[in-house]
């Protein structure tokens, strides 16, 4: 193949949309382009031996937050043994600040933004001149009707196997400062006839399970519902076959209407990602984070209370101008709400993003090295921020898991934030890790913790092999039935 399109994605599970979109657009050049995709952890000689086994003249690297490091070492090998092969990158992580990047120094060319038009344009003038004579060049955004679709690129192996990602719109017109959408000046929808003959596609070569990439899924309520309707037409038409889809929810906007189709779905069949990201209105403020707090809480108690849909709510610690107590405040908040999984992320500096401009004012301090990750800021102290490090970790371990349904409340108590972090404080010293914690022993260390808060030893056990018995991935005999779900939403399903 002349033009090989690669990148190392983060699980095998994870498909990559925007190599199939390049390789959609490729136009009279597609017919000599083909698409690798790789994951994170594999040996870079072999990335390199099977790249070169197709006798590529150009490659082109989809470059993320999550796999800068492992393909720079890619590059660098190819640029080595290869070094007619011409090399380039696109993608969020090289975007922005390419100037301070040793990939982006390695590499031939190098397309920021938007890749459906100006990188088979590069390609084709690389291969058939004149030659281009920019490294750096600004993708040019096309109207959205003219982007070709790439959903007839997902092969069977793709729809049998891994999370078919699908996006309706593309681009946010929200101005969170942590985010990259911030960047954007509105959200682009595509032709939404076009879009929806895309999904009945796939869904007819056996697609069930559908994540869209969309940042405002709700912006548009007639959109939303149209969306929601596919989904619930083929789940009226075939209730024992069913079909799963995830959308990313703006908390704050949950008209009737859209509350109605909600409340349609069957469990297992819905998923929502919400971002809170903090309960503080002088820290929204702060990052520019427009959001309606008494309005969100009482969408998402909604959705907790009248719908089966499966929420996944975003926190985020270290945000300029929250305190730990403020933090704390937000997740005890969260916690009463009663959403299946909160997500505790810890704050990144993306590239390109104006949560830069808090810095110096508030004492951010991140990590050089991907994924850029906050180490202090004037509010919360290094100790403190891997202390919250840990809790995340645990919390994701014990809580969003879904193995210990039963369990969590005891351990959570009147006060969720400070009991966890004990907890989390507690578990640590006496392991010393956050990863590679067997099940076996993650459910010792559990019952012992509830001794320690006055649990007597027989009652600490059975509640936590309650949750053990019930367990979806234990054996078949022992495993409640649920629906045709992903596992971890499947556990939340059958506690």
């Amino acid at each position: 193949m002349t033009i090989l399109l690669s990148t190392l994605n983060a699980r095998y599970a994870h498909a990559s949309l925007g190599l199939r979109y390049l390789l959609a657009n490729m136009g009279p050049l597609q017919e000599q382009t083909s698409l690798h995709e790789f994951v994170i952890g594999a040996k870079t000689t072999d990335i390199v031996e099977r790249l070169l086994a197709q006798s590529p003249r150009i490659i082109g690297f989809g470059i993320y937050i999550w796999n800068v490091e492992e393909t720079t070492k890619v590059v660098a090998m190819l640029k080595r043994v290869a070094p007619q092969v011409v090399i380039v990158l696109g993608g969020p992580e090289v975007s922005h600040e390419p100037g301070e990047q040793e990939i982006v120094r390695m590499a031939d060319y190098l397309v920021t933004g938007w890749g459906d038009v100006t990188f088979p344009k590069l390609c084709g003038e690389i291969l058939h001149g004149p030659k281009p004579l920019m490294k750096i060049h600004a993708g040019v955004q096309p109207p959205m009707a003219e982007i070709a679709m790439p959903y007839s690129l997902y092969t069977d192996n793709d729809i049998a196997n891994r999370t078919l990602y699908v996006e309706a719109s593309r681009g946010c017109p929200f101005k969170c400062e942590f985010c990259l959408s911030a960047l954007d000046k509105t959200a682009w929808p595509f032709g939404l006839d076009t879009f929806l003959g895309e999904l009945e596609t796939l869904h007819a070569r056996g697609a069930r399970l559908f994540k869209f990439v969309d940042r405002t899924f709700n912006l548009n309520i007639k959109t939303s519902l149209k969306i929601m309707q596919f989904f619930l037409d083929k789940l009226e038409a075939n209730p024992d076959d069913p079909v799963y889809a995830h959308f990313e929810l703006v908390p704050d906007h949950l008209p009737d209407a859209l509350k109605e189709g909600i409340r349609k779905f069957p469990p297992g069949a819905l998923q929502f990602e919400i971002g809170i990201q903090s309960f503080n209105p002088a820290v929204q403020a702060l990052v520019s984070r427009r959001q309606d707090n008494a309005k969100a809480a009482e969408n998402i108690r909604w959705l907790c209370e009248q719908s089966h849909a499966h929420l996944h709510v975003d926190l985020i610690a270290g945000l300029p101008g929250e305190d730990m107590d403020s933090f704390a405040r937000g997740f005890d908040q969260l916690v009463a709400l009663g959403p299946h999984e909160i997500q505790f992320g810890i704050l990144k500096r993306l590239r390109g993003t104006p949560i830069i401009r808090h810095t110096e004012e508030h004492g951010l301090v991140f990590d050089p090295y991907p994924p850029y990750t906050i180490l202090a800021t004037k509010l919360i102290d290094f100790a403190t921020m891997q202390r919250l490090v840990r809790f995340a970790r645990y919390w994701d371990l014990v809580a969003n898991s879904g193995r210990f349904a039963h369990t969590l409340a005891h351990i959570l108590g009147a006060s969720p934030f400070a009991n966890f972090m004990a907890f989390s404080d507690w578990i640590y010293a006496r392991t010393d890790a956050t990863h590679r914690i067997a099940l076996d022993r993650l459910a010792k260390l559990v019952t012992q913790w509830l001794e320690t808060r006055g649990m007597p030893r027989s009652d600490a056990e059975a509640l936590v092999g309650s949750d053990y018995a019930g367990r979806v991935d234990a054996p078949a005999e022992k495993a409640k039935p649920v629906a045709s779900v992903p596992q971890r939403q499947a556990r939340h399903l059958a506690a």
